[in-house]
């Protein structure tokens, strides 16, 4: 369902229009139109959504830092959030210097190990003394012995098939090396070593910092807020219109008509004016849907792919009940089904402050784990076993009333097929007697009454012969609504020929979109076969050994069924979401493209 909404105008003095937004903010139900389109070029509002990113990211870094979050402080303070987000930028700088500058040490470490450890200044000396000391490498293979002669070479070290040497020649002399030169740091191996522990110890201190602001995340939060806050307010001052000189404020939008005495109430006793009227076709408005108890369940996946608009109807009561079916249908195993359950409903029952948002979704989780329960029951097959293999008169007295056979559960997938797309069908027809008018419909009523007609005389010819004297004038009826009544009020010739097309589009699609339900049976069936297999690896690949063997056989058991499990309720939420969202919808004719309600209200 979704709920009846009122268009809301208001006229305010420019001097009390921010006292006025305070107070429209506080009453939280009032959706602004918007009339801006886009990232609005305004320099604060632009400043508030970078400083947002900032907050975000920083309480993200937070996460991953804090041992124990103060989360609810009573000190937490808005400004405070502020200090530590520069605090946090002013240390995450630093870090980046000091890893920077620890990796050139380290670079320049790496280049002096071979060598090991002296005084570069003693260079310096030999150099004055007369003598150039060179630093050389080159595979041991290319290392020439007449080196030591002819510029005094010594060999340093030996690693990973170099030979690093060194020569020691006068200042004058020209040598001529088929080696590579190294050029050394000016600095000492031991000097580099501690250089690298001071910046070292200085990331540690740096991380502990992090650590300790990360433990007053809550002032952080309370910024964050505030700062949304602050960025709604403003779009909502860019989604005024200024007139009369900008002396007086024109603001437009959207309450669900339930809560419009409450906003009367308060808007009379304000200097402003105000009108509340309903919408009209050509508005964009704003879509909250309203659906109760086991149907609001459903409201998340209606939101994956669309929300309706505001003129048609709500599909989400009307898949629900198939798509339980379809999860059921898709993992069709009873234990998977159990396991889903007692998972759902211990979360429930012993994880502590389950959040408003986690307690629909678990209770969707509860009812697709039921439905997969006694859909499981259809084929028998309990982790990959079959019960009705168990000689137990109550498992074989089920067996023989609900089992059903490989054929038997093709038939059914087919059968739901047709079901849903002929029910979508008739919703398209609902759907465009309440948006344009009966005689838009008629059309539909056509092709509905035609295939029903005909599947009932293909079932039950004694009763409705097919082809037959009856059965030609109902098609006949049908051929009128279809060719006829295609569009309302064009030339007879285009409803003619709009009605040939939609018969090419009704005859080549109707028949992809039932076979598409084969799926329902083709993912139960795969996913059976699979739990089998990981069965039969547990207790063919078990050593014979009395106390290893149920080891083994437990391990490949749980692996093998965890594996099977999250495969299979990963298809058993794709599969039937896609039957819903294009062979449903779009035989119900649901356009969507609705602009979910959002209130403007604090968020501190």
């Amino acid at each position: 369902m979704i709920t009846k909404m009122k268009k809301l105008t208001f006229l305010v003095y420019h001097k009390e229009y921010d006292a006025f937004l305070d107070g429209v903010r506080n009453l939280g139900v009032v959706h602004i139109a918007e009339k801006q389109k886009g990232v609005p070029d305004n320099a604060e509002l632009q400043e508030s959504i970078r400083l947002s990113a900032r907050l975000k990211s920083t309480l993200k870094l937070f996460q991953s830092l804090a041992q124990s979050p103060n989360v609810e402080s009573n000190s937490a303070s808005p400004e405070r959030g502020l200090e530590i987000l520069n605090e946090v930028d002013a240390l995450q700088s630093e870090k980046s210097k000091l890893q920077q500058q620890l990796q050139a040490y380290q670079k320049e470490q790496a280049t002096l190990e071979p060598w090991g450890n002296f005084d570069p200044r003693n260079l310096t000396r030999l150099k004055d003394a007369g003598l150039t000391i060179g630093f050389y490498t080159c595979p041991e293979k290319k290392y020439n012995l007449e080196w030591e002669d002819s510029y005094n070479a010594f060999i340093i070290n030996r690693l990973s098939g170099h030979i690093y040497f060194i020569t020691a020649t006068e200042n004058a002399l020209d040598i001529s090396i088929d080696a590579e030169q190294m050029k050394l740091p000016s600095s000492s191996l031991e000097e580099l070593q501690n250089s690298c522990a001071q910046i070292e110890e200085a990331l540690v201190k740096n991380e502990h910092k992090l650590t300790e602001l990360a433990n007053e995340q809550a002032s952080l939060l309370e910024t964050l807020k505030k700062n949304n806050s602050d960025i709604e307010f403003s779009k909502v001052l860019l989604n005024t219109e200024a007139i009369a000189g900008e002396k007086l404020m024109l603001l437009q939008g959207w309450a669900p008509a339930v809560k419009t005495t409450k906003i009367g109430e308060w808007l009379d006793q304000q200097q402003v004016y105000y009108e509340i009227a309903d919408p009209t076709p050509e508005d964009d408005v704003p879509i909250e849907l309203n659906n109760k108890g086991f149907f609001a369940w459903f409201d998340p996946i209606c939101k994956l792919y669309m929300l309706p608009k505001y003129n048609e109807l709500d599909l989400t009561p009307f898949f629900a009940p198939f798509f339980m079916i379809f999860f059921g249908l898709c993992l069709g195993d009873s234990g998977y089904g159990l396991f889903l359950f007692l998972g759902a409903t211990g979360y429930r029952i012993f994880a502590k402050n389950v959040s408003a948002t986690m307690k629909p979704i678990l209770s969707l989780i509860q009812v697709l784990a039921v439905s997969t329960f006694f859909c499981g029951l259809l084929t028998g097959t309990f982790f990959g076993a079959n019960i009705y293999g168990i000689d137990v008169p109550f498992l074989q007295n089920m067996k023989g009333r609900i089992f059903m056979d490989n054929n038997e559960m093709f038939r059914l997938s087919l059968i739901l097929g047709v079901i849903q797309v002929l029910f979508g069908m008739a919703l398209k027809a609902v759907n465009q007697t309440i948006q344009f008018g009966f005689k838009y419909a008629i059309a539909t009523i056509g092709w509905l009454v035609l295939l029903i007609s005909t599947g009932f005389a293909a079932l039950l010819p004694g009763i409705l012969p097919l082809g037959g004297t009856v059965h030609l004038c109902i098609l006949g009826v049908a051929a009128v609504a279809i060719f006829f009544y295609n569009s309302p009020g064009k030339n007879i010739f285009l409803n003619i020929g709009l009605g040939v097309w939609d018969s090419y589009n009704m005859a080549t699609g109707l028949l992809g979109d039932i076979l598409s339900y084969v799926r329902l049976f083709a993912l139960g069936l795969s996913g059976g076969i699979l739990a089998g297999v990981f069965n039969s690896l547990a207790v063919g690949m078990s050593p014979d050994n009395v106390i290893l063997g149920p080891i083994v056989m437990v391990l490949i058991f749980v692996a093998g069924h965890a594996i099977n499990i999250f495969m299979n309720v990963l298809g058993a939420m794709v599969h039937p979401m896609r039957l819903t969202f294009v062979e449903f919808f779009k035989n119900s004719g649901y356009q969507g493209g609705g602009k979910e309600y959002k209130p403007f209200k604090n968020s501190i």
